[in-house]
């Protein structure tokens, strides 16, 4: 009996426990469990990353197991003794109610079930099916989980590495931001220490002032104490005189001392010595060299009462307008348009305004000089500020204007870069290409606007 006991044991070591006959060029994983080469590889078809051991679960990375031949020649030789039954081990799983086989799958109540149970009151009714149908059924059920789960492990993986590249480029653009604070900084300083050796000289002149000052009135005041003295001395030998005497000198004396003036004091009041930062000073000399746009004026939009220089820089205005025939421009203003223009991106040029007039700047729609009666306003595609240069030295020699297109924000800015100051912001919606608008309102016989060129 205990032979027949080991021999049967022995049978069942000797069998797979997925198909649960004799093993067919056996395998073992990691684990030590052995399986038929077949049943493993089709236990693991459609996985990738995950392969667990079918009896303990323990992973085995790469599909890693090896052939057990010796195993193989075992198995041939126990072939050789017949099996006490036909009936396949399934170590046998068996009911704890009825004790037989399990053989059964309840869909409703997701129970094993075995003969007996399937034809009792509480399963009558309920769709049973065979355990490797139901198994089956699982494993397709799983595989879809199985799919989701790695798509969303993907997705997630996407978005972290979204968020890594995020974190990674607004570290860059806070390392590019203290890159170019830098610059700024050093220069600021050294314009600090420029205005700190200025107004250290000014103090030191007006300390050299207030010393002259001082010792002229440290002179005046001696020689008025000198005068007193001598006044006092008189005085003290009229009091020693007898009557006539004294009577006789008293009007030279209170003539002296009535008629003596006060002594000449010099004013010493300090003046206050402030620092005076240029308004906007770094940020425009950042803007203007790295978006300054070298424009040219296109003669062919000009206004009969414009000169175009012929390098196309220059536009002088007449006030006496030649035969305008048949000419066609594109408005009825005294305007000229650039040749360049601009559908994207940031831009900045620079004018220079002599003379007194009233002028305006700005841009305008390509499509705007197609109707020669528009009037240059913002519903008709004209973005423009207008100002007017007075009659005074600033007017002789230049008013230098600076224009800063950000075309998607929708922004054009205008400043005064003689002072340095900031002057008007005009904002729209901008979807066709725009060119630069020049255009004089009324003038003086000597006005001009200049495009200036940075080297």
């Amino acid at each position: 009996m205990a032979l027949e006991a080991s021999l049967t044991e022995l049978q069942a070591e000797a069998s797979c426990p997925l198909c649960q006959d004799y093993l067919r060029d056996p395998v073992t994983l990691g684990c030590g469990h052995n399986f038929c080469d077949s049943c493993i590889q089709q236990r693991w078809e459609d996985l990738e990353d995950i392969f667990p051991c079918p009896v303990c679960l323990h992973h085995c990375p790469d599909r890693n197991f090896r052939r057990n031949h010796q195993l193989h020649l075992i198995i041939d030789i126990i072939k050789l003794v017949p099996r006490r039954t036909e009936r396949k081990r399934q170590e046998e799983r068996l009911c704890e109610t009825h004790n037989e086989v399990l053989d059964q799958f309840c869909e409703e109540d997701a129970e094993l079930l075995c003969p007996q149970c399937r034809v009792s009151s509480d399963h009558q009714d309920h769709h049973l099916i065979s355990i490797e149908r139901a198994a089956e059924n699982q494993r397709k059920k799983l595989k879809i989980c199985r799919e989701l789960l790695k798509r969303q492990i993907e997705e997630n993986i996407v978005a972290c590495r979204n968020e890594v590249s995020k974190f990674i480029e607004e570290s860059r653009k806070m390392e590019n931001c203290r890159m170019e604070l830098h610059p700024e900084f050093e220069e600021f300083k050294l314009f600090l220490r420029k205005e700190k050796a200025e107004i250290n000289v000014r103090l030191m002149q007006e300390e050299k002032e207030l010393e002259n000052k001082l010792a002229k009135n440290k002179s005046h005041i001696s020689n008025h104490m000198d005068t007193l003295k001598n006044l006092l001395s008189e005085v003290i030998v009229l009091c020693s005189l007898d009557d006539l005497d004294l009577l006789s000198r008293r009007e030279n004396i209170h003539r002296n001392y009535e008629d003596l003036p006060s002594p000449t004091v010099i004013s010493r009041e300090l003046k206050k010595e402030s620092l005076t930062l240029p308004p906007h000073y770094f940020g425009l000399q950042k803007m203007i060299s790295t978006f300054h746009a070298d424009l040219t004026l296109d003669p062919a939009t000009a206004h009969p009462s414009l000169i175009i220089s012929k390098n196309k820089k220059i536009i002088i205005f007449r006030t006496s307008l030649p035969d305008l025939g048949n000419s066609q421009t594109f408005t009825p203003y005294a305007a000229v348009l650039g040749s360049e223009g601009f559908d994207g991106g940031r831009h900045f040029w620079q004018v220079e305004v002599k003379g007194r007039g009233e002028w305006s700047l700005g841009v305008c729609e390509e499509s705007y000089h197609k109707n020669t009666l528009m009037s240059p306003t913002r519903e008709n595609g004209c973005w423009s500020f207008e100002q007017s240069t007075r009659a005074t030295k600033q007017a002789v020699r230049g008013v230098q204007i600076g224009v800063f297109l950000d075309y998607e924000m929708g922004e054009i800015s205008i400043y005064n870069l003689s002072r340095r100051s900031y002057l008007h912001k005009l904002t729209g919606i901008f979807t066709e290409k725009l060119m630069p608008y020049f255009a004089v309102r009324a003038s003086s016989k000597h006005f001009s606007i200049s495009l200036v060129t940075i080297s």
